[in-house]
């Protein structure tokens, strides 16, 4: 199931699959539309109209102000429901009968008859691509038009943007922290904010990275692999061999016909000599789940081997009872002691012993009948050392049985993983393929909102700037193009703001680049490389640009993280990414601002 070979044919018919490819473009969240707003928009709105302010034209731009997750830079995302959003940005009857009966009373008819009137028609966006590197103060989106329609906008495209963007910055940070040649699987969808909440994490984890998710509904919808193997309740469904309803499976090639329970059972004596286990120490209820699984899906069976521990560890319960001290081997363990871990590390090692010795002995028997599994699943216990103890099992018997495919069986990690577990394993030497990762991914725990914020920077082509005493809620005003500036050795150096009246730079020429808001911080940049970061996604009531596939977006998330510098993405205090303004837009922010700060009076 985790394998690549086989996973499609377990969870997906393959014609299935074929023919669903563009089904991602046509999808749109019926959620999505103008009353997913705050009530304080609509209200704004009437004001504006009321005051005559039908024709002012307005810029608004949408940013944030920090990194999320402790990082230096965030993954842009959510752009094509945005302008799925544009195109169906429409007042329907009901929504204007709601609005009639939500809104303060005295509200004049005539309104009501222009705000159903009312389409994004006559907005201008401009955005990022979707999957780019994004940072602090950068517009995402930048939005033109009618003062109205455009402050209407608000609330919906950050909605949007922030969870995408965030999601998005998560998976790729697991994405690095894993490396490339680690599988990763999103298995959020029971526990993310809601159903809503879980479409967008599998969609967005699949841009920052991810390699496919658990959620059906996503993968019918965006056509993203869909990945999974079974539940502790498959498991601990049966109680012994004797359930089993069918126990034969046909050869692959041959159509012979045998006893796959049989041929496990006699493995399962072969390989308790090879791997030194005792027959008694296994479940006879899980060997049967084994079997059952297996020959409903011999061409994909991934089994969890974690359900139970050996019976001959605690004769009376099914699980350890840690106790304050317990007697093993004549040895007396203390709970505290350093000798304590040690016995719940053996306690893990028994409780996989269990479920290897089973898994192996249904997988030697897959394969007489032609059929290779795929591997196991750990969701508890010490990871790093199960699945090394794991790694090794399939390398003896590899060796021992003259099978070189069993040494790279798959082995998959679950059980509430987090950047950080990733970060240990690795130091540890763990021997895991594949992670599945559900909560602290999908509800992105570290760092639940990423805080963009949406503000009017100009309007009837006069700027506008937000004065505050705390500098990072200073808005920069007016109009402005963003430039990205590449050094020498082809990475990102600088991020450059101006106003759209400034000639773009140019390669070889030197560019004066100053902190937006400390006058001593500046310094001159030659740039090799010059690239524009805006492009005109709506114009004219229509998407204006060829919208990417969803793996086009996912390879421009790594494409866009390799122009980066490995200190702006490392863990731990990673170099901040430099964002600049011209000499000329500096100058321009601050004369604003002395002619909006109000001047005090001494006395």
């Amino acid at each position: 199931m985790m394998s690549s070979n086989n996973s499609v044919d377990l969870l997906e018919d393959g014609a299935f699959a074929a023919s669903k490819n563009s089904w991602n473009r046509y999808y749109s969240n019926s959620v999505v539309q103008p009353l997913l707003t705050d009530l304080y928009q609509i209200t704004m709105a009437y004001a504006y109209w009321k005051s005559g302010k039908i024709d002012d034209q307005a810029v608004f731009d949408l940013f944030f102000r920090t990194n999320p997750f402790n990082g230096e830079f965030t993954i842009f995302a959510g752009l094509e429901e945005c302008l799925k959003f544009m195109e169906s940005f429409h007042y329907s009857e009901t929504d204007i009968e709601y609005l009639k009966h939500a809104l303060p009373q005295g509200i004049e008819e005539e309104f009501f008859e222009y705000l159903s009137q009312l389409t994004a028609k006559d907005v201008t966006l401009f955005a990022l691509k979707e999957g780019s590197v994004a940072f602090p103060r950068v517009p995402l989106i930048k939005v033109a038009g009618p003062l109205i329609i455009v402050q209407l906008l608000e609330t919906t495209l950050l909605t949007l943007v922030n969870y995408a963007s965030l999601m998005a910055t998560n998976a790729a940070r697991y994405r690095m922290v894993a490396g490339r040649h680690i599988n990763l699987l999103e298995f959020g969808l029971r526990r993310a904010q809601g159903p809503d909440g879980g479409l967008s994490a599998s969609k967005y984890a699949y841009i920052g990275g991810f390699d496919g998710t658990s959620n059906v509904l996503a993968g019918k919808l965006f056509n993203i692999p869909v990945k999974g193997t079974h539940a502790h309740a498959y498991i601990t469904s049966f109680t012994g061999t004797q359930e089993l309803k069918t126990r034969v499976l046909a050869h692959k090639e041959t159509g012979d016909k045998r006893d796959l329970l049989e041929l496990a059972v006699e493995h399962r004596v072969l390989l308790s000599k090879v791997l030194d286990i005792s027959t008694d120490e296994s479940s006879e209820g899980e060997l049967a789940a084994m079997v059952s699984f297996a020959i409903a899906f011999p061409n994909g069976f991934m089994a969890l081997v974690d359900t139970y521990d050996v019976k001959s560890w605690h004769p009376h319960q099914s699980t350890i009872s840690i106790n304050p001290f317990y007697q093993y081997n004549n040895h007396k363990i203390s709970n505290g002691s350093s000798n304590w871990n040690t016995l719940v590390k053996y306690y893990h090692e028994l409780e996989a012993r269990s479920g290897l010795l089973n898994f192996c002995a249904v997988a030697l028997a897959l394969n007489d009948q032609g059929y290779r599994a795929v591997g196991i699943r750990i969701d508890s216990g010490d990871l790093a050392y199960l699945s090394c103890l794991a790694r090794e099992t399939f390398e003896r018997i590899s060796e021992q049985f003259k099978l070189p495919w069993f040494s790279k069986l798959t082995i998959v990690a679950s059980n509430d993983i987090n950047e950080e577990t990733i970060l240990s394993l690795n130091e540890q030497g763990h021997k895991i393929d594949c992670f599945g990762i559900g909560t602290h991914l999908v509800t992105c725990q570290r760092q639940p909102a990423l805080g963009c914020v949406y503000k009017m920077v100009e309007i009837n082509a006069q700027p506008r700037i937000k004065l505050s005493q705390d500098v990072v809620k200073v808005t920069m005003p007016g109009n402005k193009n963003v430039f990205r500036l590449y050094g020498a050795d082809g990475h990102a150096l600088i991020d450059l703001l101006q106003r759209v009246d400034e000639s773009p730079p140019e390669v070889g020429q030197k560019v004066l680049c100053r902190h937006p808001f400390q006058e001593s911080k500046r310094a001159y940049v030659i740039p090799t490389h010059v690239e524009a970061l805006y492009d005109v996604y709506w114009a004219d009531g229509r998407v204006t640009q060829a919208m990417p596939s969803l793996e086009e977006v996912r390879d421009r998330v790594q494409n866009s993280l390799k122009t980066l510098r490995q200190d702006h993405k490392r863990t731990l205090n990673p170099t901040p990414y430099k964002v600049a303004v011209s000499d000329n837009l500096y100058n321009f922010i601050h004369d604003l601002w002395l002619q909006n700060a109000p001047i005090g009076e001494l006395s």
